[in-house]
């Protein structure tokens, strides 16, 4: 029952994206094409899991002083792996994806997972958090995407889908148009969040809420 709820818990009540609201920079950069946020959901959840794993067996010879630097050093080498394998074996993606694999290094979610789990939790249960997080974060970036791509050029997974029906929005695959499908998305999420206290009361919701929604729905 615990594994089940660490690995749920990064999927619905703390998504790292839709509820934490963390890795928004690549968040809003690379969600123009589904296939971009596929590798950057694996290569994030690779990193997570790897490195909360090693985070884990390495809390207690970590001195608190510099608990963050060797963090951090953990990552690097991790994500460090994942560019050398994509460079050799998916160049494509890797030259799509850019500058935003390194930067996993300074991602926040993976270091708030190392700070506020890791570094608290046994090995077992750190890498199923790693995996539960990873899941979020991907899931949220294939969300977001699949509105943006859809409404700005009509294809899904390269499959068309409204071209040639519907003209598509270009606004949806530049910047702003990252914006707004973040802020849509999020909205829509939080509108799920206060419609289910609503129905169930707090102690039902899964949503990770902050305060007692509850409350603020009577007044």
């Amino acid at each position: 029952m615990k594994a089940l709820k660490t690995i749920t818990n990064g999927i619905f009540k703390e998504n790292p994206t839709l509820r934490l609201v963390l890795g928004t920079c690549p968040t809003l950069a690379i969600t123009t094409s589904t296939t971009n946020v596929l590798g950057m959901g694996v290569a994030a959840t690779f990193v997570l899991v790897m490195s909360n794993m090693i985070i884990s067996l390495l809390r207690k010879q970590i001195p608190d002083k510099v608990r963050i630097p060797a963090y951090i050093t953990i990552i690097a080498g991790f994500v460090s792996i994942v560019e050398m394998i994509m460079k050799a074996f998916l160049p494509e993606l890797d030259k799509a994806l850019g500058i935003y694999i390194p930067l996993i290094v300074v991602n926040c979610i993976i270091l708030v997972r190392a700070e506020l789990f890791a570094s608290k939790n046994n090995v077992f249960y750190s890498a199923l958090d790693g995996i539960g997080m990873g899941l979020g974060f991907t899931l949220a970036l294939l969300l977001i995407a699949s509105f943006r791509e859809i409404l700005g050029n009509g294809t899904w997974f390269g499959m068309n889908v409204t071209r040639g029906a519907i003209d598509p929005a270009m606004i949806m695959i530049l910047p702003p148009g990252g914006f707004i499908a973040f802020g849509t998305v999020v909205a829509i999420i939080n509108k799920f969040s206060v419609v289910k206290v609503r129905k169930t009361g707090c102690a039902a919701c899964t949503m990770g809420c902050p305060t007692n929604c509850s409350k603020e729905v009577e007044a």
